[in-house]
């Protein structure tokens, strides 16, 4: 039986991502900040039969990722699957906005994931099996003005992702940029944009049709996976477009209505 370490696990994506692998009968290490919420998922998770392991922990917090990579190691748990969820938003004009949300943000969405990546792959290729999955976003192909550091943080994500992918051919190893839309899934409310025209009085994919494709895409080994037709013409079509018209674009889509 395989063994998955999940980031941001305890709401959102992350949250069914760990349905999907509990159903597929994959061991479970989750992880985020709140411990009565992966209480709760994990008496969920047990009853399908698979082993929870649950760890506490706030990975926009410099060295957390050691902490994570270190209680795998003492407790002799081997990561098969690592998915790098984790990760916020936060809307408003970067010049109103608070230095210490934009660098938790970057500490998080970049550093963090980074790091647990740089820790656990060696291993895989040592073993020369394993797959990642970085959560990136439909973001990560145009700058997002309102939205400019987070938009940033997932462009670093997907294209981290393709190099490092690029690199591991012919080693038995995977990595998968999983690129959703907007979704179901309690981040709009966390990042204050309710009211943005991207979201407001939308019908939006939920969060296990995300999981699921990314789950697919995962074991399929897709370096790329962009949830959504309309969001894969989209991602291919900016291309295209001249720079300052994306940027025009995706101002006015973020605006607030």
């Amino acid at each position: 039986m395989s063994t998955v370490l999940i980031t941001g696990a305890s709401s959102g994506i992350g949250l069914e991502l760990a349905k999907v692998f509990a159903q597929h009968k994959h061991s479970l290490i989750l992880v985020a900040r709140s411990k009565s919420k992966l209480e709760e998922l994990a008496e969920v998770l047990r009853q399908t039969g698979v082993e929870v392991h649950l760890l506490v922990k706030d990975l926009s917090i410099n060295q957390s990722a050691v902490e994570v990579f270190d209680w795998c190691n003492q407790h002799g748990v081997v990561v098969d699957y690592l998915v790098n969820n984790a990760g916020f938003g936060d809307f408003g004009f970067f010049h109103e906005s608070s230095w210490a949300r934009q660098e938790q943000m970057i500490t998080l969405n970049i550093t963090a994931l980074t790091h647990l990546t740089h820790l656990f792959l060696p291993q895989m290729v040592k073993r020369k099996s394993g797959k990642i999955m970085n959560v990136a976003s439909t973001a990560a192909f145009q700058p997002g003005p309102t939205m400019s550091v987070y938009y940033a943080t997932k462009a670093f994500v997907l294209h981290f992702t393709e190099a490092i992918s690029n690199e591991l051919k012919g080693t038995g190893v995977t990595v998968t940029a999983l690129c959703p839309g907007a979704t179901e899934s309690g981040f709009q409310s966390a990042a204050a944009m309710e009211e943005s025209k991207l979201v407001k009085g939308k019908k939006l994919p939920s969060s296990l049709d995300v999981a699921m494709y990314g789950y697919k895409a995962m074991m399929n080994g897709r370096t790329v996976a962009v949830h959504g037709s309309m969001n894969s013409m989209m991602a291919t079509g900016y291309r295209f477009l001249p720079r300052k018209w994306i940027v025009q674009v995706t101002r006015m889509i973020q605006d607030k209505k």
